[in-house]
């Protein structure tokens, strides 16, 4: 009998043991889990949940002075379409919740027959701090209905959201969700791109879900996620249909390891994936693209999840993940990740909107894996709020609610001001008094941080400090440096009317670049770093200490910085044309001619020429690309951005050892493999750089076959088969002569060759475009140059170089700024030898 009631058991504890595996056996509770009806009198059920109604929770308090309940018998796409709440003047739903991340969930339809034209009712909604929608309408939605998914992080034990009518019109909402998540399911730090960096402080924003994909599966909705997360069918969103092929396994072998859980990803999708199918491509080698249209004017974060649910053994999947045109995994081998198969693996990034105004995310395989296939499972995209705290539109809360109707208790606040107020007047009596008695020291410390001269080789790091055990000064505040002009923060602020959106010229890994104006009328260029990011201080100091001591014709001039207030703000001279990328792709500026073309190349490549051979010892940019190539009023190009830069091997070495940074795409392939970096990492990125001016496309491209990805890999294929012009733009067809050209299209190869040693000094690689450029000038009758004559990159003296090597001023092992004369006499003494091309 004992044994026969054990036998009865056995099956329910194995299916124990096996969720105790799997990692699904703990479900995740919500300590708050709002469903509310809005307008309804009755419950509801939605996908196996209840909705209860708003005017029935006993948690929740709806604060309108006028509102009205509508609701229809009609067909509805959702069950909790069947009724709303409609505002016509402001109106908040205030919820009793515990701090931490929550979905905040809107559904809206406009209901017919309800007394009001929803279908015109523009649509505010703001929480405590952050604006979730502004002025939303329904016009285009032609009858159906709207769904929005937001992650908040709330700070206090209650959370408001307030809806605001425009005046004369009316607001509504049909339900609404409120629930928590687990605080881990978001965690404080992702990887940007472009350029490469640590992103920090995502735990004070709130996301938007845009796109939640489950590739290669159906729908998934509340029913199947333990969050009550909405998963889609990816098929409308892939760039070739015919590329996939759809992979699954059981839900329940999928393997939870550590830091993964259902939560994260259910296992409907992991257990579901596309892999490389025929995509009726030349080239197998391709990659599996989505693409998705998105609003350029925010920040999104991208979580990508894997799980090896196609191999039969370990190691034998090797691929790479692009976004947009950067690679945001190269080379990853998930069963090494994970140690198994079928195990959920996921990664998280921050990014922007291409050119084009779309993200696309890419899988493809690695060239030197011996399986050609890639995968991918599940992709989350969401929109990150703004510096307005805003997730739609410019606006922020403050001027959308008066203050008079803060959503924190008035009274508390003043109450804790009035209090705060004598504390505050004590600690800065006594601070002051402090700063008077530091003020005598000869040892004062600067606002925000100091740094060290120029070639010092201690490292920098966040909250560091200096010592001076020896009694030499190692290290010197800002303001005792010739760094260029103090800017106060208030200076700074009126400059860029308080660091106005619409001033906003670009953003970085650094930092946001606005466009300023000068008490005197001089415009700037205004690059406020972020203080949280190490990669940003150290770029801060490195810019600092590089441009304070180069001055060139085609180099962006710092005019001076900021570091009050714990700011990083460096101001540049602005450049009126901006960056050359805008001029050869995306966007609708007229197109270069092939002679303008070869004038930004020849300024950038002497700005390049200067800081190798210019210094005491050189210094090697390590981020060539288009977008660090900036161009001035008179199309004069200059190279800007100096953050990653690095001072040149010694007389006595060959290379310099350090971490590889740069940007994909224009990275030098010797750099990469050895972190050996030399001069030639910058002609490798200029040879890139070069190709791209002629193609006017990305240097990398993800959604073309995978032969053309790599604009280096693909344009020297048509280099060496001699058909360049076949690729070039179509706007120069006719309009380039073929000597220059061939001259141009060499030059580029030479800089592109796989090894250092095999690349030619940025010496030669501007003697070589000056020549281009002079045969593109040249009479039809000088188009066809003997062969050994143009060829200045191997097997020749280059005597004709020497006056540029002269032409920098050289005083106490140090550099002067450069005569603008004396470069152009230079010039002058090559282009006398150029005239006629046979004589030489």
């Amino acid at each position: 009998m004992v044994m026969v009631k054990l036998a009865k058991w056995v099956p329910t504890v194995l299916v124990f043991i096996t969720f105790l595996v799997n990692g699904s056996f703990a479900l995740f509770t919500p300590s708050d889990n709002y469903l509310i009806a809005c307008g309804s009198s009755k419950s509801i059920t939605f996908q196996d949940r209840t909705f209860v109604p708003d005017s029935q929770h006993s948690s929740v308090v709806l604060k309108t002075t006028n509102s009205i309940v509508a609701s229809s018998n009609s067909s509805v796409p959702l069950p909790i379409h069947q009724s709303a709440r409609i505002f016509t003047e402001k109106a908040s739903y205030r919820f009793q919740v515990e701090e931490g991340r929550h979905w905040v969930r809107l559904y809206f339809y406009p209901l017919p027959n309800s007394g009001h034209n929803l279908t015109s009712a523009a649509v505010t909604v703001v929480s405590d701090e952050f604006v979730l929608l502004s002025n939303f309408t329904f016009g285009n939605y032609n009858g159906s209905y709207v769904f929005r998914e937001y992650a908040i992080n709330v700070t206090s034990d209650t959370l408001t959201l307030t809806f605001i009518p425009p005046t004369g019109s009316v607001a509504f909402v049909n339900a609404i969700e409120v629930v928590s998540m687990p605080n881990d399911l978001f965690v404080d730090q992702a990887l940007a791109l472009e350029p490469t960096a640590p992103f920090s402080g995502l735990s004070e924003l709130a996301f938007e879900t845009v796109y939640r994909l489950n590739i290669g599966g159906s729908l998934l909705t509340a029913q199947n996620d333990t969050l009550g997360r909405t998963w889609e069918n990816d098929q409308k969103y892939l760039h070739v249909n015919s590329s996939v092929v759809k992979v699954s396994i059981n839900p329940s072998s999928v393997k939870y390891p550590a830091g993964v859980t259902p939560e994260t990803a259910p296992n409907w999708v992991y257990a579901t994936a596309e892999a490389m199918g025929d995509a009726n491509v030349a080239n197998s080698n391709f990659n599996i693209t989505w693409v998705f249209t998105i609003d350029p004017n925010f920040s999104y974060f991208i979580r990508v999840h894997f799980c090896d649910i196609i191999s039969k053994s370990l190691n034998t999947l090797v691929f790479n993940v692009f976004i947009n045109t950067d690679i945001a995994l190269g080379s990853i081998d998930l069963s090494s990740i994970t140690n198994d198969l079928s195990v959920p693996y996921y990664k998280d990034f921050v990014s922007n909107a291409s050119a084009d105004n779309t993200l696309s995310v890419s899988v493809g395989p690695d060239t030197m894996a011996d399986i050609t296939n890639a995968t991918l499972n599940g992709l989350e995209i969401m929109k990150i709020s703004n510096a307005l705290k805003s997730l739609d539109g410019l606006s922020s809360v403050e001027s959308l609610l008066p203050s008079s109707e803060s959503n924190k208790n008035i009274g508390v606040i003043v109450g804790s001001v009035v209090g705060g107020v004598v504390a505050i007047a004590l600690v800065g009596l006594c601070y002051c008094c402090l700063a008077r008695y530091k003020s005598k020291s000869p040892e004062q410390g600067h606002s925000w941080l100091p740094l060290p001269l120029y070639g010092n080789s201690q490292t920098i790091t966040k909250m560091s400090t200096t010592s001076n055990k020896s009694g030499t000064a190692s290290c010197i505040s800002l303001s005792s440096s010739n760094f260029g002009r103090f800017f106060t923060f208030q200076e700074i602020q009126d400059a860029t009317n308080k660091f106005d959106e619409n001033l906003i010229l670009g953003v970085g890994g650094f930092g946001r670049v606005y466009k300023g104006t000068l008490e005197d009328g001089t415009y700037v260029a205004v690059k406020r770093g972020n203080p949280r990011s190490e990669q940003g201080l150290a770029e801060f100091r490195t810019e600092i200490e590089m441009l304070s001591k180069l001055r060139h014709r085609h180099l962006v001039s710092l005019i001076g910085y900021c570091d009050e207030r714990s700011e990083m703000i460096l101001v540049y001279e602005y450049m009126a044309n901006g960056p050359l990328r805008s001029h050869l792709y995306g966007t609708d500026l007229p197109s270069l001619s092939w002679k303008q073309r070869l004038e930004i190349c020849i300024g950038a490549a002497r700005g390049l020429h200067y800081l190798h051979t210019g210094a005491s010892q050189s210094i090697i940019h390590r981020d060539v690309k288009t977008t660090n190539i900036l161009l001035d009023d008179s199309l004069v190009a200059k190279v800007a951005d100096f953050g990653l830069s690095k001072t040149g091997p010694a007389l006595d070495q060959t290379h310099v050892s350090t971490a590889v940074k740069g940007s994909f795409g224009y990275l030098d392939p010797e750099y990469f493999r050895r972190q050996q970096l030399t001069e030639k990492s910058d002609v490798y990125s200029f040879g890139v750089v070069l190709m791209e001016v002629l193609c006017t496309r990305p240097a990398l491209n993800p959604v073309l076959p995978r032969e053309q990805v790599n604009i280096a890999e693909w344009a020297m294929s048509w280099q060496k088969k001699g058909m360049l012009e076949q690729i070039m733009d179509k706007n120069l067809t006719g309009k380039v002569n073929p000597a220059s050209l061939k001259k141009f299209g060499e030059t580029a190869e030479k800089c592109l060759a796989e090894y250092g040693v095999d690349r030619p000094p940025m010496g030669d690689v501007l003697w070589n475009l000056e020549y281009a450029l002079q045969l593109q000038e040249t009479s039809s009758a000088l188009m066809e140059p003997e062969d050994n004559s143009t060829n200045h990159i191997t097997g020749i003296q280059l005597t004709s170089l020497e006056p540029f090597d002269n032409s920098m001023s050289m005083i106490g092992g140090g550099v002067s700024g450069t005569d603008d004369e004396a470069e152009d006499a230079t010039t002058s003494a090559v282009f006398s030898q150029l005239v006629n091309p046979r004589g030489r």
